[in-house]
């Protein structure tokens, strides 16, 4: 089981794209199974076991659960290696956008409603989060090599997209 692919794990299929509501729901059922305090008069052989199993289901659920996790273990499951910083500088459109984007969060403060422009930022980056992911699902249903390394990029982009979101909320902070 500690070897256990998550999809197989929760008995879904490998895929993007998944129900939340049947994942939250196998989690719970796997919780319930091996808990910890179901094993409180077992061995500790037994409860190690349990203990680990449990970590393993809190783990998976935490990867599955959450999209940019998600694509990030499908690309590690295909063993496509992940992006790092130097392939945004191979890709000039895309350090445009973040240098615009980061200016963009620095100039906030000096407009003349910063809350306003700030929720409107966070806006317009919700939108970019759901784009990428939309984007993720279609490359992962494809599958292929060209498909995967798509995905690749998308997911170096919904990363930078996550960072610059909690930044912008922690501008939002300061301004409250």
């Amino acid at each position: 089981m500690f070897n256990q692919d998550y999809f197989e794990l929760f008995g879904l299929e490998r895929g993007f794209d998944l129900d939340p509501e049947l994942l939250i729901h196998r989690y719970r059922d796997l919780q319930k199974t091996f808990h910890p305090d179901k094993f409180a008069n077992a061995t500790e052989q037994e409860r190690r076991i349990a203990l680990q199993q449990a970590a393993l289901i809190n783990t998976a659920y935490q990867t599955l659960k959450d999209p940019l996790s998600r694509a990030r273990y499908l690309l590690e499951l295909a063993g496509v290696q992940q992006a790092g910083e130097q392939q945004t500088i191979r890709d000039p459109e895309f350090l445009e956008e973040q240098m615009e984007l980061r200016e963009a969060l620095q100039e906030l403060r000096e407009e003349a409603d910063p809350q306003g422009a700030i929720f409107q930022f966070l806006a317009d980056l919700n939108t970019r989060e759901k784009r990428c992911v939309s984007e993720l699902g279609g490359c992962f249903a494809k599958g292929d090599e060209a498909a995967l390394e798509q995905a690749r990029v998308l997911l170096h982009r919904l990363q930078f997209v996550r960072r610059l979101q909690q930044e912008a909320e922690a501008v939002e902070e300061e301004l409250l």
